[in-house]
């Protein structure tokens, strides 16, 4: 108030939540995206079908692809498939884990703050149990050999478990760690270096992915421009081009007068001298095979196929800039400054049957692998590339880390039990935060259990019997039912995934606990209703509850 008129600060149109029920708002909304990975964990999960505005359709269980093809509209809810992302980009792996616990930690702390416990203590608690458990994965892992080809088969195996690479699970494991191999060098330091940009994924369908196969160097999924070319090539000298060999046009538009017929010709030949001299220029350079990004002209086709030159157009970006390591050749972008070091060295042949040129680096610092994937069809072949990915990047970080743990929620339950020892250590109501985070990480046994069609209570009083019994390796088997040493059983997971989760999940739950106070202008939320989507309490916040296409994928 000032001079008896009320002070106005924000719009009429603004919305504002405060306290208590900004923070019921947020829980709900990250707990709605938590909730709805949740059936996709482990190899029981369910997939999601997702279908976008265009009518493309996504069938998966990955939980970073479901949250990001998921048309979600609620700032919350994006802050907690940040976390997926996070996982993704930083263990390769682990992603549904890392949500389905954050979404219970906030269940859990919501239940302390009708207890009168105050954010600040939850968070304390959640921080000191956080960096104890991941202290307490690091005591409990095993330690592999970067050569130890049995167990990274394992962590590859378990990583595509429940996924589209499931059934030829074992071949396409073998493929895998052969491939990470290629790629891994042993630093000074006696460290291991992966460097999976080596390692390239290509796919065909219309085959069984029992078929799929590594093969060492570059494919390129293109046929040549002319038939007449010739197409194997055990030692040639290979162009990477940028420039389009064609005539080269005005930048601004332009019209050219012709008086007679000897003119006209005249400005053809001109055009056709120019095609030649870029032919000249690149046989010149001693290229035997062009691999071209842009454009080549008829002409200049022939010209090439009668100088004996491969040449293949409309190469991917992406493949080029592939076939540069494995060459270990320079892309050229001005056909003027090319000279014979830009050039790279390698085989060449082509197989008909399945239309695919075959790249094969000659010279020392040629590197890289292709693994090409096979499948029935688009969308087969779609999720077992998202599987393969997946299972790269977790034996890569096995590699290059070197230590695992045992899976099937074995690493879970004893986190729990160590947690809640440790809370008997720690003064005041960060104490019930640390219980309450023990309590989070039961989830995923839970869960597993669930998934499998199994009483998720029985499997998880059976559990922590087995770890009050000393079996730290104990875990389900959600085939049979039974707890049994899971790592013996093969199912193996990389630690640094583990603790990457764990402090994924503690960050992006502590971050939603600590607001209390979300102020929106008008119209921040286009779709969607508060109500449905676990929207403001008492009503408010209507315009910003809505997470657009949540409910059709849930």
């Amino acid at each position: 108030m000032q001079q008896g008129q009320p002070m106005i600060i924000m719009g009429e149109d603004a919305q504002r939540v405060k306290d208590r029920d900004a923070q019921e708002y947020n829980i709900q909304a990250a707990r709605a995206v938590a909730e709805s990975v949740r059936s996709t964990l482990g190899p029981k999960g369910m997939d999601k079908m997702l279908v976008d505005s265009m009518g493309d359709v996504t069938i998966t269980n990955d939980g970073v692809t479901i949250l990001q093809e998921m048309d979600i509209d609620n700032p919350t809810a994006e802050m907690i498939v940040e976390v997926a992302e996070t996982q993704e980009d930083e263990a390769g792996d682990g992603t549904t884990t890392a949500v389905a616990i954050a979404g219970e930690l906030l269940k859990n702390a919501q239940d302390l703050l009708e207890q009168d416990i105050h954010p600040t203590a939850i968070i304390r608690g959640f921080h000191l149990a956080s960096e104890e458990a991941r202290s307490q994965v690091d005591d409990i892992a095993e330690h592999v050999a970067p050569d130890d080809e049995e167990i990274l088969q394992k962590v590859a195996e378990t990583s595509m478990t429940g996924k589209g690479a499931e059934l030829n699970k074992e071949l396409l494991a073998q493929l895998i760690v052969d491939a990470v191999q290629q790629v891994t060098v042993e630093a000074n330091d006696g460290s291991h270096i992966v460097d999976l940009e080596n390692i390239n994924i290509e796919t065909q369908t219309g085959r069984s992915a029992g078929e799929s196969e590594l093969l060492v160097g570059a494919v390129v999924d293109k046929d040549p421009v002319q038939e007449d070319m010739p197409t194997e090539f055990d030692d040639a000298n290979v162009l990477l081009l940028n420039e389009a060999i064609e005539v080269e046009e005005a930048d601004v538009d332009t019209q050219v007068s012709i008086d007679s017929p000897d003119q006209l010709q005249q400005f053809l030949d001109q055009e056709e001298q120019q095609l030649k001299d870029k032919v000249d220029q690149i046989v010149d350079s001693g290229a035997d095979v062009v691999f071209c990004q842009k454009g080549i002209d008829d002409l200049a086709q022939h010209y090439l196929a009668k100088h004996g030159v491969l040449a293949v157009r409309r190469v991917k970006k992406s493949d080029l800039g592939f076939l540069k390591n494995v060459l270990d050749a320079a892309i050229v972008s001005d056909l003027d400054s090319l000279e014979a070091g830009d050039l790279g060295r390698g085989s060449v042949r082509r197989d008909e049957a399945d239309e695919l040129f075959y790249v094969e680096g000659a010279g020392d610092e040629a590197h890289g692998v292709t693994l090409l994937l096979r499948g029935s069809t688009d969308h087969v072949v779609d999720e077992l590339e998202r599987g393969i990915e997946d299972a790269l990047d977790v034996v890569g970080t096995t590699v290059s880390d070197g230590r695992v743990l045992s899976g099937g929620g074995a690493i879970e339950v004893e986190l729990a039990g160590r947690l809640r020892d440790y809370a008997d250590s720690v003064s005041g109501r960060e104490q019930l935060a640390v219980e309450a985070f023990a309590d989070a990480l039961e989830l995923v046994p839970r869960v597993l259990a669930e998934n499998a069609g199994l009483d998720s209570i029985d499997t998880l009083v059976d559990l922590r019997a087995a770890h009050e019994d000393g079996d730290v390796r104990a875990g389900l088997n959600v085939f049979s039912g039974n707890i049994e040493d899971t790592f013996d059983a093969g199912v193996v997971e990389p630690a640094h995934a583990k603790e990457q989760a764990l402090a994924s999940a503690t960050e992006a739950a502590n971050l939603v606990l600590k607001i209390d106070d979300i102020i929106a202008a008008d119209e921040l939320s286009t779709e969607g209703d508060g109500e449905e989507a676990g929207g403001a309490p008492g009503g408010g916040m209507g315009g910003m509850g809505g997470m657009g296409g949540m409910g059709g994928a849930m």
